[in-house]
């Protein structure tokens, strides 16, 4: 493997604003799948493991997809500089939605009110959840690219529900430490 072939697919990891697939990393540089393949090997060596305490960067498998991030200890900092792309409120409403899902929209309404409508109108507007009619509400689950969205290495509703609280209980433990 070339340092080359994998500079190049360390700037379109870079350079990406959201998980990207072997198929397009090709696309882009024009190199084979199996140098692709080797270049993100040796770069999630390289950040992952080797340099792993030099960096404030890391490579992320998410899903079939690969993307370069920030790790979490540096988000705080860097969050700071770069605007979310989904604003707090939205958030909110997307981890309601990913936690209990399938929901239906009518009990989402009951726990943050009728601004429901518009937030759910705006999450699938950005393809992160899908709502398909159910009796005389719609049933809220969430899409492919929620979890490719957000680096969760699951589809999967009770998996997605397991990362999520670990994050909450993670995000707990460490506001408690910073108040000590």
């Amino acid at each position: 493997m070339g340092v080359k072939e994998q500079r190049l697919v360390e700037s379109v990891l870079f350079s990406a604003s959201k998980p990207v697939s072997i198929n397009e990393i090709k696309e882009s540089t024009g190199l084979s799948p199996k140098k692709i393949n080797e270049a993100l090997e040796n770069l999630i060596k390289n950040y992952n493991v080797e340099r792993k305490n030099e960096t404030s960067m890391e490579i992320v498998k998410a899903g079939n997809k690969y993307t370069m991030q920030v790790k979490k200890r540096f988000v705080d900092q860097s969050v700071m500089v770069a605007k979310p792309e989904i604003q707090s409120y939205l958030l909110k409403t997307l981890a309601l939605i990913a936690f209990h899902q399938p929901i239906k929209q009518s009990n989402l309404r009951r726990m943050i009110g009728p601004r429901v409508y518009d937030h759910v109108d705006e999450l699938s507007a950005m393809k992160l959840i899908y709502a398909k009619k159910y009796k005389t509400t719609e049933m809220l689950t969430t899409t492919k690219l929620f979890p490719e969205y957000f680096g969760i290495d699951t589809t999967k509703p009770e998996e997605i529900r397991d990362f999520l609280a670990k994050k909450v209980i993670g995000n707990i433990a460490e506001v408690d430490k910073q108040e000590k």
